[in-house]
């Protein structure tokens, strides 16, 4: 990894506005901190009696609360010793893409609204679809909308979503949202 040199802020042609200042890097290492305390505060919610093994079912929300908040601290750490010295560019483009990010948003707000009504391979089948729009374009591909690429896509979708609800259904005995009450749509 190239460092940057404190001379003029510019290693390997980062820019120096391309890399925010040590104190936007300790607001997003706060911003984790924060995030892991709200995930113990839910993992308080969730009772704790042990189940099989001894592990209880808020095991594992205090287990990703402990290292988000350890990332959190160590983002701080890294930030007020000097900044993220090793940070290279980050590339992409300088602002967002909203169009974009809305198809993928979409896709998954309406799985989630969906969900119940229309069954999860159906629900996931169209999240992949949204989402494989807003990806395709980011990278501006003209292919978009055709309806043999949209066609492909939500094909794609039940190929995925399909076997993951038989697996969860059939043979781990999970209850899914279904199409039908048989347990195979």
């Amino acid at each position: 990894m190239t460092e940057i040199s404190s001379s003029d802020g510019d290693a390997a042609g980062v820019a120096p506005s391309a890399i925010p200042s040590a104190r936007w890097q300790a607001t997003v290492g706060v911003a984790v901190v924060l995030v892991a305390a709200g995930l113990a505060v839910g993992a308080l919610q969730i009772p704790g009696t042990a189940g099989y093994g001894g592990v209880g079912p808020n095991f594992v929300p205090w287990l990703c609360a402990a290292v988000l908040g350890l990332c959190g601290v160590l983002l701080v750490r890294e930030a007020l010793s000097g900044g993220y010295r090793h940070a290279q560019d980050p590339g992409g483009s300088a602002r967002g893409h909203w169009g974009r990010f809305a198809w993928v948003s979409s896709g998954l707000l309406l799985n989630a609204a969906l969900i119940t009504e229309i069954g999860f391979i159906l629900g996931c089948a169209l999240c992949y679809a949204l989402a494989v729009q807003g990806l395709r374009r980011a990278q501006g591909d003209a292919r978009t909308l055709s309806p043999r690429v949209l066609l492909v896509d939500v094909l794609a979708g039940l190929a995925i979503a399909a076997p993951v609800f038989w697996a969860f259904t059939q043979f781990l005995a999970i209850g899914l949202p279904g199409l039908t009450n048989t347990g195979w749509l």
